[in-house]
């Protein structure tokens, strides 16, 4: 479905990005943790382009980018396959909910108003929203404006959703709304790259945990082998951190 190889990126001469690979099956939710800093946004936001890898191939079901020379189509492919949720909603403020969700499908895919409002009033209702359709951002909570990010990117039907710490940006309260929405949405078998600080979603909704530190995969598995029986040292020293309690005695 997804299949990342050998992906690397600079910012000048720092590297962030070394060497990556990682296969996303089709209807597979991978959550990735790590430190800040680790790559982690970096690696998600290389999938569709948003950072220009500097070597490596990005390819999404038939299609393959070579990351040194992609075209223009090529990019604009990739993007069309997937969906980005981001931390910090990225509403447009003078748009109600319905317009923002509605404004992708119309400008981008060009659909008619008609059908991308039938499809933009359906994804508010499955994320709880439907009686929030004329609400500006200024109206709405946080987790109310990142569920409507998340509605903004199901009305796309991409292959693929792509999460950048989708409640880091929200109050305490607010995170589990949020992360209920996306539990209902990996129930539906729809692919997933989740970046986040949760531990607990990544232990309960994810098919596979990849932990990343330095642009580097270091270890990746099953949520219950890496929660409990992690191989790799430095994963043991994040997960103490994140999970004071746990004992990670090998």
């Amino acid at each position: 479905m997804i299949r990342l190889r050998r992906i690397t990126k600079f910012f000048g001469r720092n590297q962030v990005l070394k060497d990556i690979d990682l296969t996303v099956e089709k209807g597979e939710v991978v959550v990735i943790l790590g430190p800040s800093g680790s790559g982690k946004t970096t690696l998600l936001r290389c999938i569709n382009y948003l950072e220009k890898p500097n070597a490596g191939e990005v390819a999404i079901g038939e299609l393959a980018v070579d990351c040194k020379r992609p075209s223009k189509k090529d990019i604009q492919a990739l993007r069309r396959k997937t969906a980005m949720v981001f931390q910090h909603y990225n509403l447009f403020k003078h748009k109600t909910a319905l317009e923002n969700v509605m404004e992708g499908l119309v400008v981008v895919r060009k659909l008619a108003k008609e059908e991308a409002r039938e499809r933009s009033v359906r994804v508010l209702e499955k994320v709880g929203l439907g009686d929030k359709l004329d609400a500006y951002p200024s109206q709405l909570s946080g987790g109310q404006q990142q569920r409507v990010g998340i509605a903004r990117a199901l009305a796309l039907e991409p292959e693929a959703i792509l999460f950048d710490e989708p409640t880091s940006a929200l109050d305490p309260e607010r995170v589990g709304e949020v992360l209920e929405v996306i539990r209902n949405i990996a129930k539906e078998g729809i692919t997933m790259i989740v970046v986040t600080h949760e531990m607990g979603f990544a232990r309960d909704v994810a098919n596979r945990v990849v932990f990343m530190d330095g642009g580097v995969i270091v270890e990746e598995g099953d949520p219950k082998i890496i929660f409990s029986r992690p191989k790799e040292e430095r994963t043991r020293q994040f997960l103490k951190r994140i999970t004071p309690e746990a004992n990670y005695s090998i």
